[in-house]
């Protein structure tokens, strides 16, 4: 009997044992499974939480052993990182260092701002959201320009040049100017990023603006910039500035190698509007619709039939070219040019008179032959 008292007193011993301790040992257990430490490897990407957010230190929580810091030594991406991103934020880091000597991860945040930086690029996009940007430098075709932490090219063919800003002076005396401009176009393969001035004028406000204009009509331009291949203009109408345009085959009906040469920023032309560029939102313009072209007077001394002597000046793949003189040229098709006759520039022809090709300002022509080819037609 005290046996059995004795073994029932060792059983409710063990049944009376705490059991605290056991449970919370399996609580610690349970916990640890389901939030361990990461394993971090060189290259992973993960996902963190902003910590700390000074130019000293950033620190970022990946649930690591000990909290990542974030390496940096770009002075313009460290301070996109302080001016876009706060304490709590969630990011996207991609490991440098697993563990440094310190027992910190290293970890950057260049990947993160990038796709930041093109969601917003295409947002922008999309939205057509005229925001501000600063002229940095003058290049060839255009301005380089940045704003809301974009950077990027804004071409002549985009610029504005009926803007009060641009209208100061010449564009090499704009730089550091301040001018609203809309993302028109986005590559991120080739990580390029094209502006437009001209469309901060939509659709509508175009329409409005060039109210009371028309194809045909006369106006008096200012010359706002000079490029290789025209001229931009600023045109008043009543008391609005409409931006304008003239192609370089549009100055004179003569061919024209240099437009510098014609024109200087604030000269003042007359032209006639031929037409309205609703895409670019400006006036197509032309100075020599303005005269009568000479070729219309010269031809008078050309009749179909009429032979005559020239020089050839080009071989082409679709004919010869030729010179009539005074100015005039000529084109013998590369049909009418028998099989075993062969040219040379330099060479002098007899040729006769064809057409008159007003479109083209050409004298079209065939070679006189003393004798007719077989198979030629």
């Amino acid at each position: 009997m005290a046996l059995l008292n004795h073994k029932s007193k060792i059983t409710n011993s063990k049944s009376n044992k705490p059991q605290g301790s056991s449970k919370s040992m399996a609580e610690l257990m349970a916990s640890h499974k389901s939030s361990p430490f990461v394993t971090l490897h060189k290259g992973d990407i993960i996902e963190g939480t902003i910590t700390k957010l000074s130019s000293s230190a950033i620190l970022v929580d990946v649930n690591a052993k000990a909290e990542a810091v974030v390496l940096e030594k770009d002075k313009k991406i460290l301070h996109n990182i302080l001016s876009s991103l706060s304490v709590g934020d969630k990011v996207n880091v991609q490991i440098l260092n697993p563990e440094s000597e310190m027992g910190n991860p290293v970890v950057s945040l260049r990947r993160f701002l990038d796709n930041k930086l093109w969601d917003r690029v295409g947002e922008l996009v999309k939205n057509r959201k005229v925001i501000d940007v600063v002229i940095d430098d003058v290049i060839k075709g255009g301005l380089l320009v940045s704003g809301d932490g974009i950077s990027g090219f804004l071409p002549n063919s985009q610029l504005s040049f009926a803007s009060h800003t641009i209208t100061q002076g010449s564009t090499q005396n704009i730089i550091g100017s301040k001018i609203k401009a809309i993302v028109l176009e986005v590559d991120r393969a080739t990580r390029k990023i094209i502006f437009s001035q001209s469309h901060v004028l939509n659709q509508e406000d175009f329409e409005k603006e060039i109210k009371g204009l028309k194809t045909g009509q006369k106006v008096t331009a200012t010359v706002t910039n000079i490029t290789p291949y025209g001229i931009f203009v600023s045109v008043p109408n009543g008391e609005r500035v409409i931006d304008g345009f003239m192609h370089i085959s549009e100055i004179s009906w003569e061919r024209v190698l240099d437009t510098s040469s014609l024109y200087n920023t604030g000269d003042s032309i007359e032209a006639a509007i031929i037409g309205f560029d609703k895409e670019a939102r400006r006036v197509n313009l032309s100075v020599k619709k303005l005269n009568i072209d000479p070729f219309d007077e010269k031809i008078k001394n050309f009749s179909v039939d009429k032979k005559l002597s020239a020089t050839v000046v080009k071989i082409l793949s679709t004919g010869v070219s030729l010179d009539l003189g005074d100015e005039i040229s000529g084109f013998i098709r590369k049909e009418k040019i028998p099989p075993t006759v062969s040219y040379k520039a330099g060479d002098l022809v007899n040729v006769t008179v064809s057409k008159i090709d007003s479109k083209r300002r050409r004298i079209v022509v065939v070679p006189v032959l003393l004798e007719k080819p077989i198979g030629y037609r």
